[in-house]
């Protein structure tokens, strides 16, 4: 079944890619309205998966922070529907021609981006993921097959059922968007390799891992979001306890919440009792090493198993570190290459930091939480990647695209060219 569903959704995607940009975007607009329009069913179905998750979550068999991220309110609603909406404006990734070279006289090379074709999304929680993804894919042209997890079963439905009406509605073939709901779908999509161009994992490093490992198509993702922020010995103190406590509690469930504070020994004593109060406040457990613990009260000692932790909770290890070096050594041995940060006012730091943090995303006095497509004006986001032969950090249109080569001769031969008899001009052609 999941085979017929995949191959109906390539061939729907060779006409979703002759939508043009205005069809598109009347869609996205069209779905935005509609889900605005049906605000309250969506938050009606969503209360009946938070009961449900409620349940679990005392029973210990779902973690507090996969219920925050299954939570659909008037807020979060507002957001998505913004999302879409932003998405509608921004300028179309296909078929922009991004190199022209005239091979010779009548011999046109072009490079033009097009549609990846189908690509199958396996979430966990996360019901605005479905709405970003499914988004982001019909502006790209893409068809999409969305898998959600059980425990957002009936806000997954909602929100399915009132895009795939608002989409075909406004033109969008039937079949270039699917729901797929049962366990034994993930296994069928994962081997339906001959259909589907793309797997995008949003889940739990265990989901990624699992997905990474049992299918053959290209995988964009990334299994653990371990951010750190390092507090250099120039910085300001005052402001690195405010981007401290907003990326550590803003949204501690979030793959871009920090999970591991780095803090020079030059300014430790001054700094660390001060940023310990803003966020044992606030709910924070700290587990501190050797060095940092002295200066924190009521702090547990920190074990090597801390350090490599996405603890997606209000839980934060801290390390006092000698130098700049430790703390990039720190970072790249331990991190997860998704963003790490550094709170400076030493310009060379900066820049040494930059150079050497081999991650997603680098930042210098600024919260680990602008790690997201939407802050990044991408008006949604695909996930966030990893990788580095795949798009990098946040990845919104341009990673749902690839291309093609385009070549319109006259009669041209390769022999015409063969032992001199005729030489290629490789005029690069620009505009």
């Amino acid at each position: 079944m999941i085979i017929e569903i995949a191959k109906k959704a390539k061939a729907a995607s060779r006409a979703l890619a002759h939508l043009s940009t205005a069809e598109k975007n009347h869609a996205l607009l069209h779905i935005a309205k509609r889900m605005n329009e049906r605000r309250e069913e969506l938050l009606a179905a969503n209360k009946l998966d938070l009961d449900a998750a409620r349940l679990l979550v005392e029973s210990g068999r779902m973690a507090e922070s996969l219920y925050s991220r299954l939570k659909l309110d008037d807020s979060k609603l507002d957001g998505i529907l913004s999302g879409i909406e932003q998405v509608a404006r921004m300028e179309d990734p296909t078929a922009r021609v991004t190199l022209a070279t005239e091979l010779d006289e009548g011999l046109m090379l072009y490079r033009v981006t097009c549609p990846v074709g189908v690509v199958g999304i396996i979430f966990e929680s996360r019901p605005d993921a479905l709405v970003q993804i499914a988004s982001l894919c019909l502006k790209s042209g893409n068809a999409v097959l969305l898998k959600g997890g059980s425990e957002a079963e009936q806000t997954n439905r909602a929100l399915f059922g009132i895009i795939h009406a608002a989409a075909t509605e406004r033109g969008v073939p039937r079949d270039a968007m699917a729901l797929l709901e049962s366990r034994e779908d993930v296994m069928a999509l994962l081997r339906a390799e001959a259909f589907v161009d793309l797997i995008v994992p949003r889940g739990s490093n265990s989901l990624v891992r699992f997905i990474q490992e049992n299918t053959n198509i290209p995988v964009l993702g990334h299994a653990e979001g371990i951010c750190h922020i390092y507090i250099d010995r120039r910085s300001e103190l005052a402001k690195a306890i405010e981007i401290v406590l907003d990326a550590k509690i803003d949204y501690p469930a979030a793959c871009n919440a920090v999970e591991t504070l780095l803090v020079h020994s030059a300014i430790a004593r001054e700094f660390l009792p001060a940023v310990a109060d803003a966020l044992q406040s606030r709910g924070v457990e700290l587990r501190c090493d050797p060095r940092s613990i002295e200066f924190v009260a009521g702090a547990k000692q920190a074990i090597e198993e801390d350090w490599s932790t996405e603890y997606c909770d209000l839980i934060l290890s801290i390390k006092v570190v000698d130098s700049i070096e430790e703390a990039i050594a720190h970072i790249n041995s331990y991190g997860s290459r998704h963003t790490d940060a550094i709170i400076t006012e030493d310009g060379e730091a900066w820049e040494k930091f930059f150079a050497e943090v081999d991650s997603a995303g680098v930042y210098r006095n600024a919260s680990t939480r602008f790690a997201d497509g939407f802050r990044y004006g991408f008006g949604a986001e695909l996930g966030i990647s990893t990788a580095k032969l795949h798009p990098r950090g946040p990845v919104g249109l341009e990673g749902l695209v690839t291309y093609k080569y385009k070549l319109t001769g006259s009669g041209h031969t390769a022999a015409m060219y063969a032992k001199g008899g005729r030489r290629f001009t490789h005029k690069r052609i620009d505009g």
